[in-house]
């Protein structure tokens, strides 16, 4: 974890100047995120990054607790226009997650970045009210393109790209539904269809 948090703290400024390559398909994605939000929810976003997300979302609900895990990345958050409708806090996915209960959890592009996704799932159900949303969107990088794959390796070895995780779409929906999820939506905003969008609901059994 500690190399992780120095590849986000080192790229942070990069990734907060970096142009959206879709902004139709990013706005659609906050469009579809605010339609499941009401104002008296308390939401988490896990992996936050530079906050963008959050800013534009956070006047949405009562409360918005953006956290990651890069120090950086939460600087460069909270030095962001709009930034004090959102509480930012530096921490690992698995830790925030005690501040619960929640109504919302959101994790954009961050649960194929875990060591143990099954133990992140089972915390995130714990941490949600009864009927609680995590809303996800996650690469699967398994099927990518075998040739982009081995792209990634390459750049991994100079530290150019994080380590990851190769899930398939099925194997995030099994993971899903064995920490007792219902996903109640799912779709693809933008070009690639690895990089699913979740909305699941937590399932209380009785």
């Amino acid at each position: 974890m500690k190399r992780s948090r120095k590849f986000w703290d080192r790229i942070a400024a990069r990734y907060a100047a970096r142009p959206l390559k879709d902004v139709g398909a990013y706005e659609a994605m906050l469009a579809a995120t605010a339609a499941r939000l009401s104002p008296r929810d308390r939401v988490l976003e896990l992996g936050c990054g530079t906050g963008g997300a959050a800013i534009r979302l956070a006047p949405e609900v009562a409360a918005w607790i953006a956290t990651d895990f890069s120090p950086e990345m939460i600087r460069i958050s909270r030095a962001k226009p709009g930034a004090e409708t959102v509480d930012f806090r530096v921490a690992d996915a698995h830790s925030a997650c005690a501040a619960g209960p929640f109504d919302v959890i959101c994790a954009f592009n961050l649960l194929h970045l875990v060591d143990d996704l099954p133990g992140l799932l089972d915390q995130i159900h714990e941490a949600l009210r009864p009927g609680g949303l995590l809303i996800a969107k996650t690469w699967c990088f398994a099927e990518v393109k075998p040739g982009i794959r081995a792209l990634f390796r390459i750049l991994r070895l100079f530290r150019l790209f994080p380590p990851v995780q190769m899930l398939r779409t099925t194997e995030l929906e099994a993971a899903l539904a064995k920490a007792g999820f219902q996903i109640i939506d799912q779709q693809v905003f933008g070009r690639y269809a690895q990089n699913p969008y979740m909305i699941s609901r937590r399932a209380d059994q009785g």
